[in-house]
């Protein structure tokens, strides 16, 4: 038989081809050889044959009718076919094929080797391809090298060990008495794979993180060694002396000093000689400070350091390298919670990020910017975001408006200049605005009522000039109906007063209802506040009914729905008009303020649990659940009114949910919140009558009974479990009472505790607010929070929920999915 091709011919062939179809070619007839080689046992050209193969299986053909042969190669007594050997089992084989077993026994051999590069050969595979039988197997093998006199061996059988320990965390303690020693060498190859086995260990195990602090002094000898050695041609990097080794060190040190104060204090020496003395001008030394300045911010360092450390994050902003400036922002924005003072001195380099061209390190400045924003220097960095949100990328916009807006609310030196901001926000952003904004802004203009008629008149101003802006539209809308009368008065002080008619206004508001480009739910805020004028204007009633009567035959059924309602209010209740349409109370509904309703883009509505207080829970007993549904009309609500104190109050309640609680249609979506009249009352049918299921009946009263039904369990993880219980309401018999009750099993509290959940629309949720935000350690007290649900369509409950928690002073968020309830909850 000819002998095969050798490896660097097949090479060659393979480059020459021109097609993809050529290669194919030439690799299928060159396995085809291989195989019958192998069928033939030809011991000869065995390991020609493999090299081979793995070239072919680096290229993404399949290889895996070598694995055996590798196993022949392994079990050979030359050396050259040992090397490719386990060349060949490290690519072709992994734990979850036993064929690997089978080489156990040859890695147990060869482990014990008088060759020192075949030890090396044994260990480098085992490393790569050992399972959890084979780490038990030979785990002893491996802390027998560790105490070996051979450097070489040495350091891979300390690599071998971690891979092991990730495999097996309980056979750590046979590699403890090894390891410690391992520090004492003076090879830097032990001295690295020393550590980061030590690295591993205090990973996995608290008690070996204990037991490794007592090394600290011992560490920081070696890494000041390496500090004040001079040049080291064997292991010098761009003039910083052995920098891997340094990095290593500067991680595990950061382990061992987090939360504790002596460990710490042994090391802030040395950090601050790391952090100034390190060269700055090349990429291999930032690397150092970088790892320096997590160091220090992970462990309990001082004032002083922890400044320095975000000085040469600073300077790290000024780099042109892209990705410096990068992990500076990133190492900003985690460090900006416990070091706000020292961030804020580099404010002007953090802003001038913004307008960096690379999209990650603007995302990354744009965060760090809303969260340097204070009372201080809330003008001078809202001017700089809302230029960038002129600028900004579409992507960038919505995350924009409604961090712009939670920062003007929080910090807003005074109501004009809030409402300023939040103007020039809705005339900036376009359409890449959250409902929440809108509803925010509703809330803020009637609150201001000293400041009504300047917004309505700016408003009003903005959309005679552009209607194409989506949400500036619909708050324009809202407002003109609310302070139509303030608009006409003229009663706008430091300005001079927009000069317009009745029929100017309704021939604005008219162009939008007819406008191509306003969606479904901007023309439900316009008819709104057409219909809300006719108590506002005295001129134009007949046009308003003219247009109420148009709309009638709209094709979306819910402009139709409310056309015909309101049309109706002209003719059979025009006595009640003007109580029904009368300017809404100041409103409270502050951004992001947690509990909420807020639709998100799977068309779920989300429920945030509001925070515990005294206050809310006076209140539970009579908040309505959040409207999920998507229909032309609204959705029946769970009856938890109360009765109304007087007949007056209620007929001036009648149109609540008409005219105010619920604007979406099928084709947009959940519509943002409109405050339309005051808490809704019991809903009317305009044609006649109460509609079905919602008269007035008492708050809810829950059931004793839990009819049997078992708990649980939603979520375990991270040692925070989170069980459901169940319970059926008296009053309504689709509504089902979930009781929510947190534990943690964890040595350490879980503070900041916030449960979220989203339904699909065809149901309706309300969170009531939570017995607390602390959920104590080692289950020895819980957190219960109350859920109710609305299933009038008696379908499956299906429920994603979201959590959030800090650990440890660690931020936690997690998601899920509940899809288990009984089915006993809707049949």
């Amino acid at each position: 038989m000819p002998a095969p091709a050798k490896l660097r011919d097949l090479i060659r062939q393979i480059r020459s081809v021109r097609t993809q179809a050529e290669e194919r070619a030439v690799i299928e007839k060159e396995c085809a050889s291989i195989r019958g080689m192998f069928r033939d046992e030809d011991n000869t050209y065995r390991c020609r044959n493999v090299a081979k193969l793995l070239y072919i299986h680096m290229l993404g053909y399949p290889a895996h009718f070598g694995q055996l042969e590798c196993l022949k190669l392994i079990a050979s007594p030359r050396f050259t076919d040992k090397r490719i050997g386990y060349l060949g089992a490290a690519l072709l084989l992994d734990e979850r094929q036993d064929v690997h077993l089978l080489v156990t026994n040859s890695l147990k051999n060869d482990l014990n080797h008088n060759t020192q590069f075949v030890v090396g050969l044994a260990l480098g595979t085992l490393g790569n391809i050992c399972s959890v039988e084979m780490s038990r197997d030979l785990a002893g093998e491996v802390e027998k090298l560790l105490k070996s006199s051979n450097a070489y061996i040495k350091k891979k059988a300390a690599l071998c060990a971690v891979r092991i320990i990730r495999k097996v965390p309980e056979l750590m303690e046979m590699f403890l008495p090894a390891t410690k020693n391992l520090l004492n060498e003076k090879n830097h190859g032990v001295l690295l794979t020393a550590v980061c086995l030590i690295t591993e260990m205090c990973d996995k195990s608290p008690d070996a993180l204990a037991h490794f602090r007592k090394m600290v002094p011992q560490l920081v000898r070696i890494l000041k060694n390496l500090i004040m050695a001079g040049y080291s041609p064997e292991h010098d990097v761009s003039g910083v002396s052995d920098p891997f080794l340094q990095v290593r060190i500067l991680r595990l040190l950061r382990l061992l000093g987090k939360n504790d104060s002596d460990a710490s204090e042994a090391m802030n020496d040395i950090l601050a000689q790391v952090a100034t003395n390190t060269e700055t001008t090349k990429n291999v030394g930032n690397s150092i400070l970088y790892e320096t300045v997590l160091t220090i911010m992970d462990i309990k360092s001082e004032s002083g350091l922890r400044v320095l450390a975000v000085n040469i994050l600073g300077r790290f902003l000024l780099n042109n390298d892209k990705n410096i400036r990068y992990v500076a922002l990133n190492s900003l924005l985690k460090t900006v919670q416990t070091d706000l003072n020292a961030v804020q001195r580099h404010r002007s380099t953090i802003v001038d990020c913004l307008k960096d061209p690379d999209i990650s390190i603007r995302k990354r400045a744009m965060e760090l910017s809303f969260a340097l924003v204070n009372s201080n220097n809330v003008r001078g960095m809202m001017k700089e975001l809302i230029f960038f949100l002129e600028k900004a990328d579409p992507i960038f916009k919505v995350d924009c408006t409604s961090n712009i807006c939670i920062a003007a609310d929080k910090y807003a030196p005074n109501k004009r200049w809030h409402i300023d901001t939040m103007l020039k926000v809705l005339s900036t952003a376009g359409s890449y605005v959250r409902d929440d904004v809108i509803a925010h802004m509703i809330s803020l203009v009637s609150e201001a009522s000293s400041l009504q008629a300047y917004t309505v008149q700016h408003l009003f101003r903005a959309i005679q000039e552009d209607i194409t802006q989506q949400p500036l539209v619909q708050v324009a809308s809202w407002c003109v109906g609310e302070y139509g009368d303030l608009l006409m008065s003229g009663q706008v002080e430091e300005e001079e007063p927009l000069q317009v008619t009745e029929d100017e206004v309704l021939d604005t508001l008219e162009k939008i209802m007819n406008s191509s480009g306003s969606s479904a739910v901007t023309k439900s805020f316009t008819l709104t506040a057409v219909m809300k004028l006719s108590t506002r204007f005295t001129q134009t009633i007949p046009r308003i009914q003219a247009l109420m009567d148009q709309f009638g035959s709209s094709v979306d059924m819910e402009l139709q729905q409310r056309s015909v309602e309101f049309a109706k209010l002209f003719k059979s209740y025009d006595h009640m008009r003007s109580g029904l349409l009368e300017r809404m109370p100041p409103l409270d509904a502050k951004v992001g303020s947690k509990g909420d309703g807020e639709a998100n883009t799977n068309g779920e509505t989300t429920a945030v649990s509001p925070p515990a207080s005294p206050a809310v829970k006076q209140e539970e007993g009579n908040a309505l659940l959040d409207l999920l549904g998507g229909g032309p009309s609204p959705a029946p609500v769970i009856p938890q009114v109360e009765k109304p104190a007087a007949p007056p109050a209620a007929s001036n309640d009648l149109l609540g949910d008409l005219l105010g609680l619920d604007l979406s249609s099928p084709a947009a979506g959940p519509a943002p919140m409109v405050p339309g009249m005051s808490a809704p009352q019991p809903q009317v049918d305009m044609l006649g009558g109460l509609m079905d299921g919602v008269t007035p009946q008492p708050a809810v009263q829950m059931s004793a009974n839990n009819l049997g039904i078992p708990s649980l369990t939603a979520y375990e993880k991270n040692g925070l479990k989170i069980e459901f219980s169940f319970q059926k309401d008296n009053s309504n018999a689709n509504v089902v009472i979930i009781t929510l009750t947190a534990t943690n099993s964890t040595d350490a509290p879980m503070d900041e505790f916030v449960f979220q959940a989203a339904v699909p629309k065809t149901f309706q949720l309300q969170l009531q607010s939570p017995s607390g935000s602390v959920v104590p350690a080692s289950n020895m007290g819980v957190v219960t929070q109350v859920i109710k649900i609305l299933n009038p369509q008696k379908a499956p409950i299906r429920m994603r929920i979201k959590l959030t928690y800090n650990y440890k002073g660690n931020n936690v968020n997690d998601m899920g999915e509940v899809n288990s309830f009984p089915a006993a909850l809707w049949q």
